[in-house]
């Protein structure tokens, strides 16, 4: 059985660079179209507002948050496919998993962030025009730019737990790390597969990346438009 990433790169060499940008497209557009009918609350709440009593809810509160969460999913997606174009890739999303957990802290220690939904819509947005870009950015640039958005990402994730046991709040922040790494690292995978294909060099990155950048402007525009 093939694995995910050479299925994909199989299958955009037999498909071609440009059927494979349309694919891209329609996957944006009907992704566009889940966020704007998507309830705000249900991305912000895995267990529908209520705080995880044990280990188990807590764990899977944690998994939840970060893939039902539309914007922390498209951006951890983002982190994953700018982590494939470098060697020291991966430690991007590693800072930025990492400072996701200091901005946990910071939201359990009742401290405020400014315009944390702003700030999260903008990391899509530019994180979207980073991987667009014709020429890779500097990877300690983007780590850097990662490690900043994790602290708001982070303090989002705060929300679900405020007022938790101990239990089910570790279990909780090891899930939402947990399930970012893999998710980040899975799709450096995926990149790393579609960078060898010689037809298409980074072309499928790039169109990845516009993708995501209608993604990061449709949540902006809601948070700037209430």
């Amino acid at each position: 059985m093939l694995s995910l990433p050479t299925f994909i790169v199989s299958n955009m060499r037999k498909v071609g660079a440009h059927r494979w940008a349309r694919s891209l497209g329609a996957i944006a557009f009907s992704g566009l179209g889940f966020l704007m009918l998507a309830p705000a609350a249900f991305a912000h709440h895995p267990l529908g507002g209520r705080l995880p009593s044990n280990f188990f809810e807590g764990f899977l509160s944690g998994i939840a948050h970060p893939v039902i969460g539309l914007d922390h999913f498209v951006f951890v997606i983002a982190a994953g496919l700018l982590a494939a174009l470098s060697r020291q890739g991966p430690m991007i999303p590693v800072a930025f998993v990492v400072a996701g957990l200091a901005g946990t802290g910071i939201h359990l220690q009742s401290l405020a962030l400014p315009a944390p939904e702003f700030f999260i819509a903008a990391s899509v947005l530019l994180f979207g025009v980073l991987l667009a870009l014709k020429k890779s950015p500097n990877w300690k640039l983007v780590t850097g730019l990662g490690a900043i958005a994790g602290i708001f990402h982070g303090y989002a994730y705060g929300e679900a737990i405020v007022g938790a046991d101990m239990t089910p709040m570790v279990a909780y922040l090891t899930g939402f790390t947990v399930i970012q790494l893999v998710l980040a690292l899975g799709m450096s995978a995926v990149g790393r597969a579609m960078l060898k294909s010689h037809q298409m060099s980074g072309l499928p990155l790039r169109f990845a990346g516009f993708a995501i950048c209608g993604v990061g402007f449709t949540f902006l525009s809601s948070v700037m438009l209430g």
